[in-house]
């Protein structure tokens, strides 16, 4: 081959050599322009929340890190560190500090319920310094979230859009802003590590669908949001796991889902607080001990372990396990109700009860469970009762 034919393969070449290996960014081509002020309507129980205009990111993005820079500098503003203070009779002491993101134009603002719990005075302070009184306008201990109000935002504070939880995919990218011990504007980046974390809340509850991610969050990131690459909040940022009780991330850490901040954060705005729906059972997810102790003709379902008395699954007249066996060396509850569909809708787990219930009814709503109970399926209807209230110690960060 003469030298000038082997230089021309040589350029041909490298253009296909520059695409897989990624100079040419694939996210450029993902991201697509603003289409200007169009807006989304969500709808939430009882009030009606407009969104916020997207994020305009550039259409044309070299690479992620120009991408994050100018995420950072469009979102930044609109988060903001929260500083508590508890009367002491003479003077105010600081009794805690998170963070928050605003949420509409009014100046309310999305925290963590653990972040302003109990406070007597709540303190906002902006990325341009600005600091302003907050008032609490509501707080909900189940979900461990709230809204607190501030009387303006400084200009240019925008208020920051809610993503869509089934867009929300583990591997994919996101950040977290925030203000970890007390350090302003901090942004950090991961991924999302898995979906449909139950997580505790305030109470004797679990928070359901929470997501979990390796994105750094330490104390003081709490009440902040967990972005996409697009500057939609998919959550809140709460809590983190830790082995030896330091409270510094391990790697692990857990946001409220969007899909929970997307029906209380209406709510606590229009009513002050928010009312979930309450089943009134104890139990877990049937194991393969229990498939064979009790001759289950299923593979998947929920079982009852107990009901709470004159609980709704109660005076339906559910039956919790009434006794207890041996298989192979484990103990195993039997006897109680097998719940396999829920409103017609399949029970894979006991999780899946928790998210139905969660996301898809209130207090007075009738729904119909269908059961195993003795071998035979039958269908059982019961009214759902407001939960009840009660706070348990709580420390995350």
């Amino acid at each position: 081959m003469k030298p000038n034919s082997r230089r021309l393969l040589i350029i041909a070449i490298l253009p296909l050599l520059a695409i897989s290996c990624g100079i040419f960014s694939p996210l450029a081509s993902a991201l697509e322009p603003g289409q200007g002020p169009a807006q989304v309507t969500l709808q939430a129980p009882a009030v009606t929340v407009v969104q916020p205009a997207p994020i305009q990111l550039p259409a044309v993005t070299v690479d992620e890190e120009a991408l994050l820079i100018e995420l950072y500098r469009q979102v930044n503003p609109s988060v903001v560190n929260i500083i508590t203070y508890t009367d002491q009779g003479s003077f105010e002491a600081s009794a805690g500090q998170g963070s928050g993101f605003v949420f509409d134009r009014e100046g309310r603002i999305v925290t963590n319920s653990h972040v302003i719990h109990g406070a007597d005075a709540i303190e906002v302070i902006f990325t341009d310094g600005t600091t302003l009184a907050a008032e609490l306008v509501g707080e909900d201990l189940h979900s461990d979230l709230a809204v607190i109000q501030v009387s303006g935002l400084p200009a240019g504070v925008q208020p920051l859009p809610l993503a869509d939880i089934n867009e929300v995919a583990v591997g994919q990218t996101v950040l977290a802003i925030g203000n970890p011990f007390g350090l302003g504007g901090t942004l950090t980046r991961g991924i999302v590590s898995a979906m449909g974390r139950n997580i505790p809340a305030l109470t004797a509850f679990s928070i359901p669908q929470a997501i979990q991610t390796d994105a750094p969050i330490n104390p003081g990131n709490s009440g902040g949001p967990l972005l996409n690459l697009r500057g939609q909040v998919i959550g809140v940022n709460a809590q983190i796991e830790t082995s030896d009780g330091s409270r510094v991330n391990s790697g692990i850490g857990f946001a409220i889902p969007v899909s929970i901040v997307a029906r209380v954060a209406p709510a606590l705005i229009q009513n002050g607080e928010y009312e979930w729906g309450w089943l009134g059972v104890v139990g877990g997810t049937i194991s393969p001990a229990m498939i064979d102790a009790m001759d289950l003709p299923v593979q998947k379902g929920a079982y009852i372990s107990q009901t709470v008395e004159d609980g709704p699954a109660d005076r339906a007249g559910l039956r919790g396990s009434r006794d207890e066996v041996t298989v192979d060396g484990r103990r195993t509850e039997i006897g109680g109700d097998i719940i396999i569909a829920i409103d017609g809708q399949p029970v894979g787990s006991f999780d899946d009860i928790l998210i139905y219930i969660a996301l898809n009814t209130n207090p007075g709503q009738e729904v119909v469970l269908t059961i195993l109970r003795d071998g035979q399926t039958q269908d059982v209807k019961l009214t759902l009762q407001p939960r009840p209230s009660g706070t348990r110690e709580f420390l995350q960060p």
